[in-house]
């Protein structure tokens, strides 16, 4: 039986728990067959743990992009693009793989960093990526970017948030809240364009939860590929990584990343979804 091919345009990850390497174990966890088109490396210092991002040459890129789509592919998400020529290139990428399962992940900084990577590059998402979305996936700080809101702080904002991303373009928004909201649940709002969603599950006392963000994504594109709805997608997407976020370890003195294979090898944690 042939494989689904999902594609991701990404960053690596050198520590391994986020990028690339979280979309590989993500797509190989659900059965889809990954390929990469790499966009930085990310390395870190091993004497505090801060972010160097080198970015590949953009011909380079092109030549990874050309031989990914030249195989078929059935979903493709995006990760860690470092310029707006990278977005456009990405852009452009998506279009002419005729797949209409696109996930579209808006990174703008590193875990552990607060500063975006470039700033024009949240006008080049909106312009080239957007539209082509079915489904984006921003955290808290990423959607008030892209909404030009600021930060949402409550559902009613995330709601209003979503609203307004999905005008620029994207067929459906999920916002990862996750437990950084004040909420009793780790809560993530799914807006399909016409309903509001809560996907809630609980809350989990742990802060190894590098790569979430990523294998999140890289998750709701396998489901896609998969023939998984939008929403079926994004529900066991969230079912997938609340476990590899129970299940996440300490890799040293400075980060913990999270678990890909934990809902296959311990099941996975009730998710409630409630329409709002």
């Amino acid at each position: 039986m042939a494989l689904k091919k999902t594609l991701t345009i990404a960053g690596s990850d050198t520590s391994g728990g986020a990028g690339m390497q979280a979309d590989l174990k993500t797509f190989q966890e659900h059965g889809t067959y990954g390929m990469v088109a790499l966009t930085v490396v990310v390395t870190m210092d091993p004497n505090g743990w801060t972010h160097n991002v080198t970015p590949l040459p953009t011909e380079l890129l092109q030549k990874q992009i050309d031989t990914a789509l030249s195989t078929g592919i059935d979903a493709v998400k995006t990760g860690m693009l470092s310029t707006e020529e990278i977005i456009r290139m990405a852009g452009e990428a998506i279009a002419k793989s005729g797949t209409s399962n696109v996930v579209i992940d808006p990174v703008m900084v590193c875990k552990g960093d607060d500063e975006v990577l470039n700033p024009g590059n949240t006008d080049a998402m909106i312009q080239h990526l957007l539209p082509l979305a079915a489904v984006t996936t921003p955290n808290l700080f990423e959607a008030g970017q892209l909404a030009g809101t600021g930060t949402p702080k409550s559902i009613e904002e995330m709601k209003t948030t979503a609203r307004k991303i999905h005008e620029l373009g994207a067929k459906a928004v999920v916002i990862k809240g996750g437990k950084a909201l004040a909420t009793e649940k780790a809560t993530d709002l799914f807006f399909d364009g016409e309903t509001f969603y809560l996907l809630e599950s609980e809350k989990v006392a742990s802060t190894y939860n590098h790569g979430a963000g990523c294998t999140f994504a890289a998750s709701v594109t396998a489901n896609l590929a998969n023939g998984l709805s939008v929403k079926e997608a994004v529900v066991e997407a969230k079912e997938f990584v609340s476990a590899a976020i129970a299940h996440g370890w300490a890799l040293n003195d400075y980060v913990g990343p999270v678990m890909h294979g934990a809902k296959s090898r311990f099941g996975a944690p009730s998710v409630t979804v409630t329409e709002i």
